[in-house]
């Protein structure tokens, strides 16, 4: 006769009784937010100059290789200057139509996506064509500095600004902000250059001055946007009132793909703090950081800056699957030894913006 195990018939007893009965979990407390780390495609603002700083034009889509983290990435679309970006898949490999040129430079309508809340990401929902229609032109917010730095130079300063945007390409629309402590939007973003310039002209010369602060609230603004965005900041001094730290500045830069463009005048280039701060946060960005020493510098700034905007490239791509929740690296290069004696200039990275999921 078989004896029956006590232990594996109590056992065999549980399951059956969770079985039919299951076990209700205990309420505990409300799970923590999950967070997202989601990008979508990827705008490359890209200057390529020669040896002497001449603009190379006439590149097409096949002269770039794009690498995230050391992965090459597959272009979305592609432009030059301020013509609209068109898909690859409209582009036929091998032909070139125009030239590669050796541009000197001169010396002497985007979708607002503003909603309530979190600025939504540069191309969410957004497929490459739609993209493609949206960033003909940039959108350029210009960061006046009307600081007491400012005092003496103020009037030629506002004179060197006007000049900067009435030069613009009329593809560009322009917004003019100004700081001191306080944060003035003297003028939206418009391509009315008249509404641009009495807005520059309203501006007065206030106290304190909080750049970073200053600089934060315009990368904002020109997040909530499609399409190719730059800021351009005049700065006649440091940075003595702000809350925001200039790091957070720039990854926020990065992050949005927003290029910035430094204009400082000679007090602070008596600051080697922020000398390093200006060059490090413009050039990681893919802009260019300027230390004046007198008007006629501010003046060959501002058309320096001019002739970049009318010749960059605009190259886009939706980044492969990548675990990596930090920085990614970014990188470009030109294909063919004959184009490898060309520089480049772009961002150096981004750090995904995580979003928060609801659940």
């Amino acid at each position: 006769m078989r004896t029956r195990k006590p232990l594996q018939s109590i056992l065999l007893c549980a399951v059956f009784f969770c079985a039919i009965f299951p076990v209700k979990a205990q309420d505990g407390p409300s799970q923590s937010p999950v967070f997202r780390v989601e990008v979508d495609m990827v705008l490359l603002q890209i200057a390529v100059t020669d040896s002497k700083g001449n603009y190379i034009t006439g590149l097409r889509p096949w002269d770039f290789k794009l690498y995230e983290d050391g992965v090459e990435q597959k272009m979305a679309t592609f432009g030059e200057g301020n013509e609209t970006p068109r898909s690859i898949g409209e582009f036929t490999p091998g032909q070139n139509p125009q030239p590669v040129q050796i541009v000197r430079p001169y010396r002497g309508t985007i979708a607002n996506r503003a909603s309530q809340g979190a600025p939504e990401s540069v191309f969410a929902e957004s497929t490459a064509e739609r993209i493609a229609s949206l960033v003909s032109g940039a959108s350029v917010f210009i960061l006046f500095d009307t600081s007491n730095y400012m005092y003496e130079g103020f009037v030629y300063a506002q004179d060197a600004i006007a000049d900067f945007v009435r030069s613009l390409d009329n593809p560009d629309r322009v917004a003019m902000y100004s700081y001191s402590r306080d944060f003035l939007r003297a003028a939206p973003l418009t391509a009315d250059r008249g509404a641009v310039l009495r807005g520059l002209r309203s501006t007065v010369a206030g106290d304190d001055a909080a750049l970073y602060n200053a600089m934060l609230l315009t990368l904002k603004d020109a997040a909530t946007l499609s399409g190719r965005k730059v800021v351009v900041v005049f700065s006649n001094g440091p940075d003595n009132a702000s809350m925001v730290a200039p790091e957070d500045v720039r990854e926020f830069a990065q992050a949005e793909g927003i290029s910035i463009y430094m204009v400082s005048t000679r007090e602070a280039r008596h600051d080697p703090v922020s000398t390093a701060v200006f060059q490090r946060m413009s050039v990681s960005t893919g802009g260019k950081a300027y230390f004046a020493k007198n008007w006629q510098d501010q003046q060959n700034a501002f058309t320096s800056i001019r002739e970049d905007l009318a010749h960059l490239y605009a190259l886009s791509y939706y980044p492969q699957t990548n675990p990596n929740r930090g920085w990614r690296s970014i990188s470009v290069k030109l294909a063919g030894d004959h184009l490898k004696k060309y520089q480049i200039r772009t961002r150096t990275g981004y750090r995904p913006r995580p979003s928060r999921v609801s659940e």
